[in-house]
C-alpha cells in the first residue's frame, strides 16, 4: 500500500505533509483551519522516510504537500498556492 493511501485512512479532510521551518506550511494550516477543514499532518523533520515516499508518489519536491482525502480516492492538490485556488 502506498504511503498516501495508508495516511488517507485518517478521519480528516486533508493530509498535510510539512516541515518545521516552512512559512507556507504554517500558512496552509491556518488557511485550512480558517475554512473549517480538518487535517492530519506529517512532519518530514520527524519522519524523514515519509518524504521520499511522498515525493515518489506525487513528484512534488517542496513543502507543503496537500492531499484532499474527502472522497474515496485521495486527490493530490500541490502546495499552498494550489490549495488556495483549489478551495476558492
Amino acid at each position: 500500500m502506498s504511503r498516501i493511501m495508508a495516511d488517507a485512512e485518517a478521519d480528516t479532510d486533508f493530509l498535510v505533509y510539512s516541515t518545521t521551518v516552512c512559512p507556507y506550511c504554517v500558512a496552509v494550516k491556518r488557511f485550512l483551519t480558517a475554512k473549517g477543514f480538518t487535517f492530519t499532518e506529517t512532519n518530514f523533520d520527524h519522519d524523514p522516510s515519509a518524504r521520499a515516499e511522498v515525493v515518489a508518489e506525487t513528484g512534488h519536491r517542496t513543502v507543503p504537500v496537500i492531499i484532499d482525502i474527502r472522497k474515496d480516492q485521495p486527490v493530490f492538490i500541490g502546495g499552498f498556492d494550489e490549495t488556495q485556488r483549489y478551495l476558492a
